[in-house]
C-alpha cells in the first residue's frame, strides 16, 4: 500500500475526448466509442471514479468532450423518427421530423446530465469521498460544436440551480462536481449570442454557489492566448506544445505540491528584512529538495500502477510495463511550489496588511521572488515547476497550531486557528467585493502554477443586477473567481437558509435550535471545492469569520 501511495500523482486534466474517440478499458472490459450521449454520460462518470481511485488530487473533464454525442443522438432521433412515421403510415414534413427529434434529444440531454449528477455525488472512492471533480464549460473549445456544447451547459446549470434531494426530500446543494463556466466575449456583452447562458449561470450561483468563473480574457493574457481548465479546484498547467507544435492541455497532471508557510518565514525573520530573505531562501531549498524527492519517487513507476490513466487514455497510452518516466521529465507535467500565508506574513515583517501601499509593495516582492525561482528551477532542470496558490482545506489549522507552539499568541498572526490561503486578503478584513477582487488580481497573474479568489455574498437571489455587475467585472479583471453564498437546510424543522455558528463555533438552526450534524445540511466553500461534511476547528473558526464583501443594503445605498 505504501509503494501504491507513493506512485500517485496529484491531479489531472481527463482526456475524454481520447478515450472517447479511441476506447479505452475498465476492469479489463473494452469500452468503445459511444454511439449516443446517454451513454457518453455513463462512461464519463465510470472514467471518473476509476480516475479517481488511482490518484489524490481532482480531476477535470470538458463538457465539450460529449458535445460531439449530442449531435450523434440527434441523427438517430431523426432516423428513428422517420422509421416511425413510415411504420405507422404517417407522412412528416422535415420540420415535423426535426422538430420531434429535437424535443427527444432535449430529454436525453436531461437525463444524460441527471446521469452525470447523481453519479458523481453518490459514488465513492478509495478514500471513501466522491470525486472530486471539475467540469469545464467553454464555448469555443470544440469551434465545430458550439450549439451543442451550450445545449449541454444550459441543462447542467438549470439542474445545478434546483440542486439536489436530502434524506427528507428537500433540494439542498450539492458538493460536486465543480463547475467552471468561462466568460468570454460571446456571453458576457448584454447584445451578446450566449449572455442568456451567463444569465443563467448568475441565476445558479446566487443560489448553489456554481459555477465558478475563469474569464477568457483575463486568461489569454497570462497564457499565451490560450484558454483551458484547472486541474481541480485551482492547479494550472503551463503552455506546452506536443510534437505537432499544438498546445496540449488534456491528458497532462500534476506530479505534486509541497507547500512553503510564509508566516514561519515572516516571524523567524522576527522583523528583520535581510534575515526574512536569507530564511526564505533556506525554505525554498527544502521545498526543491522535497519536490525532486516527490520527482524521483514517481520515476519508474509502471504504466501497470493505474491502467486507466497511463494505458487507457486518460493521460497516456503507454504499453503494459512501460515506464512513465517520458512524461515526468520533461514540462509535460507540473510540479508545484505551494505557498500560504502571505498576509499574516506580511504582518509579521511589518505590523500591516499586504492591502495597505507598503504591505502590498513587500506582498508583491515576496511572489515575484517565489516566482523567480519556480521559474530558475524549471530553467536549470527542465521540469515543469510552478508556483501555486494552497488549497490547504485541513492544513491550514495544523499549520496554525505549530506557529503557536514555536512563537506564541502574536497579535494579528497566531492570534487565531487558522492561516490565510495564499495571497488572499485576510478574511476579517473589511473591503468591498470589487476591490477584493482587484486587488487579488495582480497575484494571479504571478501566480502561473494556480490560484482562485473568492468574495462572500448575502442571499442575492432577488437582485440579479448586483449579481451580474460584479460577474462583468469578473470578466474585465481577474482570471479565477468564486462568489460565496449560503443555502443550508434543517432536516428538524424545515428552515432553509443560513445555518449559524455560535460563539463556540458550533453550527445551530437559528429557527429551532438544532444542533444535531446528521440533520443539518451546510455548505460552505472550504477553499476550492464546496464542502458538506462540517470541518476542523480551524477551518469552521476561518468560515465564521469572513466577512461579507457584497450585501444588498451596501449595493443598494452605492447605486
Amino acid at each position: 500500500m505504501d509503494y501504491y501511495i507513493q506512485k500517485m500523482h496529484n491531479c489531472d486534466l481527463v482526456n475524454l475526448k481520447d478515450m472517447f474517440a479511441n476506447g479505452t478499458v475498465i476492469n479489463d472490459k473494452l469500452i468503445e466509442t459511444p454511439k449516443s450521449l446517454q451513454t457518453a454520460c455513463t462512461v464519463a462518470t465510470q472514467i471518473v471514479q476509476q480516475v479517481a481511485n488511482g490518484q489524490y488530487g481532482g480531476q477535470t473533464i470538458s463538457i465539450s468532450h460529449l458535445a460531439p454525442y449530442v449531435r450523434v443522438s440527434y441523427k438517430k432521433h431523426l432516423k428513428a423518427v422517420r422509421k416511425e412515421g413510415k411504420e405507422v403510415g404517417i407522412d412528416y414534413t422535415e420540420e415535423q421530423i426535426e422538430k420531434i427529434a429535437k424535443s427527444r434529444l432535449h430529454e436525453e440531454i436531461k437525463a444524460g446530465v441527471q446521469t452525470i449528477q447523481y453519479q458523481i455525488n453518490t459514488f465513492s472512492t478509495t478514500n471513501g469521498q466522491a470525486p472530486f471533480l471539475s467540469i469545464f464549460m467553454y464555448l469555443r473549445e470544440e469551434p465545430d460544436y458550439i450549439e451543442e456544447t451550450a445545449l449541454l451547459i444550459e441543462e447542467i446549470l438549470k439542474q445545478r440551480y434546483i440542486g439536489m434531494k436530502n434524506p427528507v426530500g428537500a433540494y439542498v446543494t450539492p458538493a460536486f462536481p465543480k463547475l467552471l463556466y468561462v466568460l468570454d466575449d460571446n456571453n458576457v456583452p448584454d447584445d451578446s449570442q450566449y449572455r442568456y447562458l451567463t444569465d443563467l449561470a448568475v441565476k445558479c450561483v446566487s443560489k448553489r454557489m456554481m459555477p465558478d468563473f475563469i474569464s477568457a480574457k483575463i486568461m489569454r493574457e497570462n497564457y499565451e492566448g490560450q484558454v483551458f481548465p484547472c486541474m481541480g479546484c485551482r492547479s494550472f498547467l503551463s503552455p506546452w506544445k506536443n510534437e505537432k507544435g499544438e498546445y496540449q492541455w488534456y491528458g497532462r497532471f500534476n506530479q505534486g505540491v509541497v507547500t512553503l508557510n510564509l508566516t514561519d518565514v515572516g516571524l523567524s525573520a522576527n522583523k528583520n528584512m535581510d534575515s526574512f530573505w536569507k530564511i526564505l531562501d533556506e525554505r525554498l531549498d527544502l521545498c526543491y529538495e522535497a519536490l525532486m524527492l516527490r520527482h524521483e519517487s514517481l520515476k519508474g513507476t509502471p504504466s501497470d500502477i493505474s491502467p486507466i490513466h497511463w494505458q487507457y487514455g486518460a493521460i497516456a497510452r503507454l504499453k503494459p510495463g512501460e515506464k512513465i518516466d517520458s512524461l515526468l521529465d520533461t514540462c509535460y507535467s507540473t510540479l508545484s511550489l505551494g505557498y500560504i500565508g502571505l498576509y499574516e506574513c506580511v504582518v509579521a515583517l511589518i505590523g500591516q496588511s499586504h492591502t495597505t501601499e507598503e504591505g502590498d509593495a513587500l506582498a508583491l516582492e515576496i511572489m515575484q521572488k517565489l516566482r523567480n525561482t519556480c521559474d530558475k528551477w524549471k530553467k536549470d532542470t527542465g521540469l515543469g515547476f510552478a508556483l501555486y496558490g494552497t488549497p490547504a482545506e485541513s492544513t491550514t489549522y495544523t499549520l496554525a497550531r505549530a506557529l503557536k507552539k514555536r512563537f506564541g499568541i502574536v497579535p494579528g498572526v497566531t492570534d487565531k486557528d487558522y492561516i490565510t490561503n495564499s495571497y488572499h486578503v485576510n478574511v476579517r478584513e473589511h473591503i468591498d467585493a470589487f476591490s477584493k477582487l482587484g486587488f487579488e488580481a495582480k497575484f494571479q497573474k504571478i501566480s502561473s502554477g494556480g490560484a482562485i479568489s473568492y468574495v462572500e455574498v448575502t442571499n442575492m437571489t432577488n437582485n440579479f443586477d448586483a449579481m451580474k455587475e460584479l460577474i462583468n467585472y469578473m470578466y474585465e479583471t481577474i482570471q479565477y473567481a468564486e462568489i460565496n453564498t449560503k443555502s443550508d437546510y434543517c432536516q428538524e424543522c424545515g428552515f432553509s437558509g443560513e445555518i449559524l455558528l455560535d460563539e463556540n463555533n458550533e453550527w445551530y438552526c437559528p429557527n429551532c435550535g438544532n444542533r444535531n450534524h446528521k440533520t443539518l445540511n451546510v455548505c460552505r466553500r472550504t477553499c476550492g471545492y464546496l464542502g458538506d461534511n462540517f470541518w476542523n476547528k480551524g477551518r469552521t473558526q476561518e468560515i465564521k469569520e469572513r466577512f461579507v464583501h457584497l450585501d444588498n443594503r451596501v449595493y443598494q445605498e452605492n447605486n
